[in-house]
């Protein structure tokens, strides 16, 4: 057992998997004996105090990223970039005296690019070095590229969530481009335990997870609610609000739930036919480590989640369906054609790659 270490992990609040992937982060540094600190606003905080409630928590404002329902998400995202900038060196200033009140010994950052400091070891976790950009701005992409690699630098450490080789989930996202010097693979993280297990009896056909940033998350919650009412089978629907309880009935087969913590949510996937969620990483990480067939359906023009989902269902992994074409009936048609996880790694490099950076903390 190494000596204690306080350690302050902060994931970016833009949807709930930056903080579902830090649930496995922070399991293996408390079993390494050291003192964790959690940093986050809204949702992605109430989540990760919803699972450690014993830990102290502090509310470091995120990036506030917004998307408008008439504006295409690349303009959206170029007109919040001068904000976007703003908030990251103000998270870089508010970290010093986090540090300094706290007497913090290391910073685990999930894509948050202001979090890196020069008196304490600090690790930036990402598993998109190469920012995809819609066909018409391709060839932007080498410079994002670089900026990327510019912020990333700044930190000690780089751990990206997959596996090197073939195994691999992310495609080009983290293999496409040379890795930065500071830059490991550290294997899959998932909140849930890697099993093949399938539970009898199933309680579901559908369990449909919503996630990601407004207005898309509601956008998504109206539309499954008019599929599942229309499929007439046993559903549930987790809305991705942590920070709201609530569960109701919406008609005989339907049931809504605000959030499910982890060992809730890994029972309701085990229990259901079908799965159905957008594309974004930490959930495909989550679906894998249990090797369940999905239904992926990407945010619309968030480019990582449909170069994810178009990458996944060439290799057989998850049926992948635009928002826009969703179809339950035509997708339960075409399903049983997925769900090869025979190449993926379920290698936990993590574990060894957090001891030995514990280790290397003053």
């Amino acid at each position: 057992m190494i000596s204690k270490k306080r350690v302050l992990v902060c994931p970016l609040d833009w949807g709930l998997g930056h903080a579902t992937r830090c649930i496995p982060i922070i399991h293996a540094l408390l079993e390494e004996g050291a003192e964790v600190i959690m940093a986050s606003e809204g949702a992605p905080l109430a989540l990760l105090q919803e699972e450690f409630p014993a830990l102290k928590a502090i509310v470091l404002p995120g990036y506030g990223i917004h998307y408008s329902r008439r504006l295409p998400m690349m303009a959206s995202m170029l007109f919040q970039s001068p904000k976007i900038l703003l908030r990251i060196i103000r998270e870089h200033r508010r970290l010093k005296k986090i540090i300094r009140n706290h007497q913090m010994d290391c910073v685990i950052s999930d894509n948050r690019y202001g979090l890196w400091n020069k008196t304490v070891r600090t690790v930036f976790i990402t598993h998109q070095l190469s920012i995809k950009c819609p066909a018409a701005f391709r060839f932007i992409e080498p410079l994002l590229y670089k900026i990327n690699l510019f912020f990333i630098k700044k930190f000690d450490e780089c751990w990206i969530p997959d596996a090197a080789g073939k195994g691999n989930l992310s495609g080009e996202l983290s293999h496409a481009k040379p890795l930065p010097s500071s830059g490991a693979y550290i294997g899959m993280l998932s909140r849930f335990d890697f099993s093949s297990e399938q539970l009898a009896g199933k309680k579901y056909k559908f369990l449909a997870i919503i996630s990601g940033p407004e207005p898309y998350r509601s956008l998504l919650l109206e539309k499954m609610i008019l599929e599942l009412k229309k499929a007439n089978a046993p559903a549930l629907i987790v809305a991705g609000e942590p920070h709201k309880k609530y569960t109701r009935m919406l008609d005989d087969n339907v049931r809504l739930v605000s959030h499910l913590n982890a060992a809730d949510m890994k029972e309701a996937i085990l229990h259901a036919d079908v799965i159905i969620c957008r594309a974004g990483y930490s959930g495909i990480m989550d679906l894998a480590s249990l090797k369940k067939k999905a239904i992926l359906i990407p945010t619309p023009g968030q480019t990582e989640q449909e170069y994810l989902a178009q990458y996944l269902s060439e290799k057989k992994m998850f049926y992948a369906i635009s928002q826009s074409k969703l179809n339950l009936e035509a997708a339960l048609n075409e399903i049983n054609q997925f769900g090869d996880f025979s190449e993926i790694s379920f290698e936990k490099k993590y574990l060894n790659t957090i001891k030995g950076f514990l280790e290397k903390v003053n």
